[in-house]
């Protein structure tokens, strides 16, 4: 799990002055960045969004081709969203329901058996309020393997969860979430400790 939380990309690092006079109104990525994610829109609403939702494969083959790294038996849902998917890397067997979405323009890394409930949000960007140009910051994101993000559930940008972590229904971490621990509220605080089982530890070994 990642550390102190630190800017992957700032968008005033990469997009010149000269393209606005407004900073708001400048672009937050280069062309060839909007461009993609142009065609990987239209993919989403024309192959992904009306796919059955048993072609968890086909989902699967689409987010690929966009250059996203998949293990096995990975469940995607077909009203589920990934903003990115040359920046998501799955370990197997990972789930992620309808309404639920996955923004990450850095990296984010969902570890095996990671479950993302329905309408579950993983946030991976914010903007510097601090600067005038209120550029849009990213951060790389990490969930542990047999993490749980609950249903209407919300991480926030730069946040990781450890192995085995759980955010309670509709809850919203601000902070990274420590392993086998079970978070709720709004932000989230540590409720209990979770029982940690024997199939992550044969995962681990298994690797």
């Amino acid at each position: 799990m990642r550390g102190a939380k630190q800017v992957y990309y700032n968008a005033a690092d990469h997009i010149s002055e000269a393209t606005a006079a407004d900073p708001y109104l400048r672009p937050a990525f280069s062309k060839s960045d909007r461009l993609r994610r142009l065609l990987w829109n239209i993919c989403h609403a024309l192959l992904y969004r009306p796919s059955p939702r048993p072609l968890h494969a086909w989902r699967s083959m689409l987010l690929r081709l966009f250059g996203a790294k998949l293990g096995p038996n990975c469940h995607f849902y077909p009203h589920s969203k990934v903003w990115s998917p040359w920046n998501l890397v799955c370990a197997e067997n990972v789930g992620v329901g309808d309404g639920a979405e996955i923004y990450n323009p850095a990296p984010m890394t969902l570890g095996s058996h990671f479950i993302l409930s329905q309408d579950g949000y993983l946030c991976g960007a914010t903007h510097d309020y601090d600067d005038p140009a209120f550029p849009l910051m990213a951060y790389a994101m990490d969930f542990g393997a047999y993490a749980w993000v609950c249903a209407r559930a919300s991480v926030g940008p730069g946040v990781s969860m450890g192995e085995g972590a759980v955010l309670g229904l509709g809850s919203v971490a601000t902070r990274n979430l420590e392993p086998w621990t079970v978070y709720a509220g709004v932000p989230a605080v540590r409720v209990k400790d979770r029982v940690r089982h024997a199939m992550s530890d044969r995962t681990r070994r298994s690797r």
